[in-house]
């Protein structure tokens, strides 16, 4: 079966069919996925102007480590709608052709910006949370750790702020906040991958927030292709083999067509 490519221009056909070609002839890839593959699950981004999250807050006062360790109920109430967001939100057609090129073996890691767990659930089993994840949470008191399944549809549909059942302190969602380090050792796998790489995937992220924005670097320094696909600009375009400025939504599904159904 074909990709159905005759709604699109001619440049971005030839874009689409120039992406696939190098996926299948390159091989031992690697994504990085932001908030764009996200948005069209109707989950809002943070730093779009006049839509994202940061143009109608101060991320220091209500998403800083700082304001956690000082005002935790009101980092879990300001969190609230989007965490609901996130729980009901559903895998769109980019996270599955993802998780498509995965099971094929032209991808063999996907690391991710995101702390919705969509590719997860699309199917994609290697996936690096380097800015955390909602799957589980720790508590501040005592630094246990806890799978969030038993806490999180309290915390959703009753408002109950998650406590821990040991010491009763509140427990922090394993997302990372500003002022916070990166998780250790997913970062460590990530510098891994990206240096061992042959082909680099940018989707649906612009490429704004370091030290993840560096990632692509490490693997255009050891040789990989880069293929960028975002709506708008990032600072690499120059360098990329391939630049598609259209929704993830649109063009992964196609480019995952031309690689597997033909």
């Amino acid at each position: 079966m074909k990709a159905d490519l005759e709604s699109l221009s001619q440049d971005i056909r030839e874009a689409i069919e120039r992406a696939a070609n190098l996926i299948r002839s390159t091989g031992n890839g690697v994504v990085l996925t932001g908030a764009g593959i996200s948005t069209p699950s109707g989950i809002p981004d943070f730093r779009s102007p006049g839509s994202g999250l940061w143009s109608r807050y101060d991320p220091m006062e209500v998403a800083s480590l700082s304001a956690f360790r000082y005002q935790p109920e009101r980092f879990l109430t300001w969190f609230h709608p989007l965490a609901k967001t996130i729980l009901h939100a559903l895998p769109n057609p980019a996270h599955y052709a993802l998780a498509s090129m995965e099971t094929a073996g032209y991808f063999n890691t996907i690391i991710t910006q995101n702390i919705d767990g969509l590719h997860q659930r699309a199917g994609s089993k290697e996936v690096l949370e380097v800015h955390g994840t909602l799957r589980s949470l720790t508590c501040i008191g005592c630094f246990q750790n806890f799978q969030a399944d038993s806490f999180i549809t309290r915390y959703i549909e009753h408002n109950e702020l998650p406590r821990c059942p040991d010491c009763g302190k509140i427990l922090k969602p394993d997302v990372i906040l500003f002022e916070e380090q990166l998780p250790k050792q997913t970062w460590l796998k990530a510098e891994q991958v990206c240096n061992q790489c042959s082909i680099f995937l940018v989707a649906g992220s612009s490429l704004e927030v370091t030290p993840v924005a560096t990632l692509p670097m490490k693997a255009l320094a050891n040789q990989a292709k880069l293929v960028i696909i975002n709506h708008t600009p990032t600072y690499l375009d120059p360098r990329a083999e391939i630049l598609i400025r259209r929704d993830v939504a649109e063009i992964l599904p196609k480019i995952s067509e031309l690689l597997i159904h033909v």
